[in-house]
């Protein structure tokens, strides 16, 4: 297959980019022009995958890049994520990940024999917002609690529009928070693993709130099987372990794994000039039902979290 990933430099772009090659697909990723660009996170395959210059908030630009690419299935990855930032920057937020996602969409639309591709976008746990602490199922009413969650969810909304009005194939995925990061230390796991191994206190800003953490490899099995199978059209499935585990519990997990002294643990703070976020607005719990993807793409996790932390721990302690 020719694949399309937006956002192929990315966490989960990067690693689908890898999977995507190895199986022997043809790969292009793309990628907005900017300064200092980093490719350290494809270096591995970057003699196998081409990249295209594009932006996804310019229509033009994204029909473009899509039209010189023509592929089978365009993966929808590109997105600004840190829930904190779009407090700070609603706009900007709508723009990429909704009017973004929108581009993409349409754009492949213009392709020729649209119906015979098929898109695969990123959604997010982030858009079931405050509901009843309970595995989330995908038939729940969407109730976002931050300008980044309203935009994927507008996304998420749009895209099933697309899916029975346009006959646009596709899926929409609802991933639980992915851990298992090589060049991003900004994200919890990686944050308390990194800071332990330095000997530097950590913060915990909402020690009780519960998630749902899936490592990186389930999160590409995930993307793979809802490219490769027809039953995945049209459908948004939620990817995640079903277990949830408290901030400071992992906390103390990752702590007891490193020999760190837990005195060093500041519950109930953030970081110093940490981005601000309305407390009312924050998700005491996200864990996923996934028994819809389990049932109809035969998906499951295959690592615990006890470990994937373990994997996360080794490769830091080498770099």
């Amino acid at each position: 297959m020719k694949v399309l990933v937006t956002g192929l430099l990315g966490f989960i772009g990067s690693h689908l980019a890898e999977r995507l090659v190895d199986d022997g697909n043809e790969v292009y990723g793309l990628v907005r022009r900017v300064a200092n660009r980093n490719f350290e996170s494809v270096g591995r395959i970057a003699r196998d995958i081409t990249l295209i210059s594009g932006d996804i908030t310019d229509y033009s630009s994204t029909r473009n890049a899509i039209r010189t690419a023509k592929p089978d299935v365009v993966v929808h990855l590109a997105a600004l994520s840190p829930v904190r930032d779009s407090f700070e920057r609603p706009f900007e937020y709508q723009q990429a990940n909704l009017v973004g996602t929108m581009n993409v969409a349409h754009a492949m639309l213009e392709l020729p024999d649209p119906q015979t591709r098929k898109l695969v976008a990123a959604s997010t746990a982030e858009v079931y917002g405050l509901q009843e602490e309970k595995p989330l199922e995908e038939t729940l009413p969407l109730k976002p609690s931050s300008p980044y969650a309203v935009s994927k969810a507008a996304g998420d909304m749009y895209l099933q529009m697309m899916f029975h009005t346009f006959d646009l194939h596709g899926s929409v995925m609802r991933p639980a928070n992915s851990y298992g990061r090589k060049f991003d230390n900004s994200f919890l796991i990686e944050y308390l693993v990194t800071q332990m191994l330095k000997g530097e206190e950590v913060y915990i800003g909402a020690p009780d709130s519960v998630r749902d953490y899936m490592y990186v490899d389930d999160h590409v099995n995930a993307y793979m099987l809802a490219i490769k199978k027809p039953k995945a059209d049209g459908m948004v499935f939620n990817a995640g372990t079903g277990v949830g585990v408290t901030n400071k519990s992992l906390t103390e997990l990752i702590a007891d794994r490193l020999g760190y002294d837990r005195k060093k643990i500041r519950l109930g703070s953030y970081p110093p000039g940490y981005p601000f976020r309305p407390i009312i607005s924050d998700q005491p719990y996200i864990v996923l039902d996934a028994s819809k993807i389990k049932n109809t793409l035969g998906w499951s996790p295959t690592l615990v979290l006890s470990e994937g932390i373990d994997r996360v721990i080794s490769y830091h302690r080498r770099k």
